[in-house]
């Protein structure tokens, strides 16, 4: 298993520059991860650093409350995909969903969606599960399979709370084999990543991504 690929080397803080963006591009570079993930205004830059690299470029919509309009969204969307990106990670409406109105969730998924497949991107729908609970978190992913999401992605980063095994497991059962899922949130070591694999993840989400690495080169 090559660990680097199931990896989004990940730099969403507010307070990064272009400097540390031009870092991570370079470490991306060289560890080959799957995608860098950073925010929309340094998409264009990121993709002009991993022109030509196995690497591509992820962004955010809706970022990180979910609580945009979904005209925002999928503007965003649109924008980044524009800019460059490959891959783009949406927030659900999480107040919506807590609500009971699955309506107004399946919808601006869709929207995001249709967006992002009509750019030649996939779609991450990140359901937010720190602030769900259990009964949430089954309908948000189901929700996220009906608008034809490609991925269901745990976390922001943002919250109280990021991945957890109980999550992903939970995840996995709900989805199936209908989209692929990205845990993120916390996940530091290598350890770490195993058990979001076992559980049923296929990417990580992670600023560690260089620590987890170099831990299972050094396994060998």
């Amino acid at each position: 298993m090559d660990i680097a690929r199931m990896i989004d080397h990940t730099l969403l803080k507010p307070d990064a520059t272009p400097q540390q963006i031009a870092q991570l591009c370079a470490e991306a570079r060289e560890y080959g991860f799957a995608a860098v993930c950073v925010n929309p205004v340094y998409v264009a830059q990121a993709a002009a650093l991993l022109a030509g690299s196995v690497t591509v470029v992820c962004s955010v919509a809706g970022f990180p409350l979910g609580a945009n309009g979904t005209a925002a969204k999928v503007f965003e969307t649109r924008q980044a995909i524009a800019d460059g990106a490959r891959e783009i990670d949406m927030v659900i409406s999480i107040g919506h969903l807590k609500s009971g109105d699955d309506d107004h969730v399946r919808n601006d998924i869709r929207s995001v969606v249709e967006t992002a497949h009509a750019g030649g991107a996939i779609c991450k729908v990140i359901i937010e599960t720190a602030l769900l609970t259990d009964d949430e978190k089954r309908r948000a992913c189901t929700l996220s399979v009906e608008a034809g999401a490609d991925f269901v992605k745990t976390s922001t980063g943002f919250a109280s709370g990021g991945a957890t095994v109980a999550d992903v497991t939970l995840m996995r059962a709900v989805v199936g084999d209908r989209a692929r899922i990205k845990a993120a949130g916390g996940i530091r070591t290598l350890a770490d990543a195993h058990a979001m694999i076992a559980a049923g993840a296929d990417r990580i989400g992670t600023s560690s991504g260089i620590a987890i690495v170099r831990e299972k080169m050094s396994e060998k």
